[in-house]
């Protein structure tokens, strides 16, 4: 959600904004609704205003005994009365014009974004190579899993259709083991609070992180006034909606693990094998609420916190800084962090950490309160994936395959896996 007053102060620096998003300047066209909403305004506060000033009249001619001028004034009041309805929704109406249109332009990137209309504008931020030697070649995550009977897309397809996936026995227990891992680094080594959020949330929320209204066939509808979550995101960053916090209590840090669901709907035809695009898959998420000016630090720091899972668990990956055309649609900044897996020989995404300034928080009504008498203001918001549990699993089980077919299992698992250390093979 954008201020009109800023687009209002400074047009062109807004338009030049979008243009970098691929967008046509709407600064003029904002601009314009914001003109009708005040003209409603003025007009519904103009009305009002003559309604008082002719029942002092009425008053006055009624001492006078002045009984026709006061039945002429009546009557001009009963005129305004009847038109006071079609004033108030004019102003109402010209009102939600406006925030309908504000709310579907996205977030304007910051100055440090690289160029770009597409994936091929993005730019290489930094990379971390696993001390495991590199495959040169190797067996996808779903060959490895099928093979050993312990991954059934078969069975998940008479279940729930395609893009879902039964686990069983041992990598059922890895994939908990990945999700308790990450909790645990993330709230015992880098400060963050667990939560146990709704995976159901309002359609209110859903608006607040800026998933409803543009994303909307990306979503599971689960009843009236219902969603199922796409990400804990959702859950995290609106535990602050509707509220003022103290400077002194920020910054916040949330993680969660939590189902996710996903329509797919802009992905047809694309990642049909295997789990890398899943209608449900499970992911630790990280939120962080900061003042405004820690935001970019806490972004760097966010993203610190992501690549430690990957280094424990001795995974090669590249941080990409992604470019304007690439962004999500909340975001001023995205860093993804994108994993090697050598069944497909390339780098996949595991991982993207945004900062959003207060373009949520404008749409939750998200303040703080500053210290020193400097007044309300909107918080920033961030979040990051720490990371998507399910396309860890698919990393561990390429980069640690042995010829045999089984997996061996990283060190930094182990604990979680009762002191397991490898997945075997399939049985002959």
């Amino acid at each position: 959600m954008h201020d009109i007053r800023a687009i209002r102060e400074n047009p062109e620096a807004f338009d030049r904004d979008l243009e970098r998003r691929g967008l046509a300047p709407l600064s003029a066209e904002l601009i314009a609704l914001d003109d009708a909403r005040k003209g409603a305004v003025s007009a519904a506060q103009a009305a009002q205003e003559r309604r008082n000033a002719l029942s002092k009249e009425i008053g006055a001619a009624k001492k006078a005994k002045d009984e026709a001028r006061a039945t002429e004034l009546m009557a001009e009041v009963a005129r305004l009365k009847e038109e006071a309805p079609g004033l108030e929704a004019a102003q109402g109406e010209a009102a939600k014009a406006l925030d309908e249109r504000l709310a579907a332009i996205p977030n304007r990137p910051k100055d440090d974004v690289p160029p770009g209309a597409d994936e091929h504008g993005n730019v290489e931020y930094r990379r971390f190579e696993s001390s495991r030697e590199r495959l040169a070649q190797g067996r996808q995550h779903f060959e490895l899993g099928e093979a050993t009977g312990l991954m059934d897309f078969e069975a998940a397809a008479k279940l729930s259709g395609s893009r879902f996936v039964v686990l069983k026995g041992q990598l059922a227990r890895l994939e908990r083991a990945l999700g308790q891992f990450m909790l645990d680094l993330h709230t015992g080594e880098h400060g963050y609070t667990e939560v146990v959020p709704p995976v159901l949330v309002r359609e209110e929320a859903m608006f607040g992180t800026a998933q409803l209204p543009k994303f909307r066939d990306d979503q599971f509808a689960a009843g009236e006034n219902f969603w199922l979550i796409p990400t804990a995101e959702v859950p995290l960053t609106n535990l602050v909606r509707e509220s003022i916090l103290a400077e002194d209590e920020l910054p916040l840090r949330f993680t969660a693990l939590t189902p996710c669901f996903r329509a797919e709907a802009g992905a047809a035809g694309r990642d049909t094998r295997g789990m890398l695009r899943q209608h449900q898959f499970n992911k630790v998420e990280l939120v962080s609420i900061t003042a405004p000016e820690k935001s970019a630090e806490e972004h760097e720091r966010m993203l610190a916190c992501a690549e430690a899972v990957l280094q424990k668990l001795d995974l090669t990956y590249r941080v990409m800084t992604l470019c304007t055309g690439d962004m999500g649609f909340a975001s001023q900044k995205t860093y993804d962090i994108e994993v090697w897996v050598p069944g497909q020989q390339t780098y996949r995404e595991i991982s993207s950490c945004s900062v959003c300034g207060e373009f949520q928080a404008r749409r939750m009504n998200a303040r703080y309160r500053a210290k020193e008498g400097r007044g309300v203001g909107f918080v920033h918001t961030l979040n990051g994936s720490g990371v998507a549990v399910g396309r860890a699993l698919i990393a561990v089980m390429e980069n640690y395959q042995n010829p045999d077919g089984s997996v061996t299992i990283p060190s930094a698992l182990q604990p979680y896996m009762g002191g397991l250390t490898r997945i075997e093979g399939p049985k002959n």
